[in-house]
């Protein structure tokens, strides 16, 4: 196994707090989801950087069955952030891709390869429930 990056952050303040990079190239502020902060939230950031992440899985799916990815390829992602009783609170995901000129049925069976190799989806995987669709 080779590492190939480790991305490293120093974050204070919580929710309604501030987050940095090591390098400087990320520095914004946190706020609560729902709150009238300036910032944005942790579910936003998960958000964006699972749907980055997929987008490159994707093309290594395609690849794999020598499909040509579109060039205008997306993904729509929401990340809930909820509560009960039972478990306290949880995350739940939805990743709403599109890959438009592709049937239907390739685009899923790229998305659902995707969801097998990307590791945000390995490492949420059994953890929270994550639906992934073609659309």
């Amino acid at each position: 196994m080779s590492i190939l990056y480790t991305g490293k952050t120093f974050t204070t303040g919580g929710r309604n707090g501030q987050a940095r990079s090591d390098d400087n190239r990320l520095d914004i502020a946190l706020s609560a989801p729902g709150s009238s902060g300036a910032g944005t939230n942790p579910e936003q950031l998960f958000a964006a950087g699972w749907s980055a992440c997929f987008i490159g899985a994707m093309a290594r799916a395609a690849k794999e069955t020598g499909i040509a990815m579109p060039a205008d390829v997306s993904v729509a992602a929401e990340v809930d952030l909820g509560s009960d009783e039972e478990q306290g609170y949880f995350l739940r995901a939805r990743l709403n891709v599109s890959l438009p000129g592709l049937e239907r049925a390739t685009a899923q069976s790229i998305v659902d390869r995707a969801h097998q190799l990307c590791p945000y989806s390995k490492a949420t995987r059994g953890n929270i429930d994550a639906i992934v669709t073609a659309v």
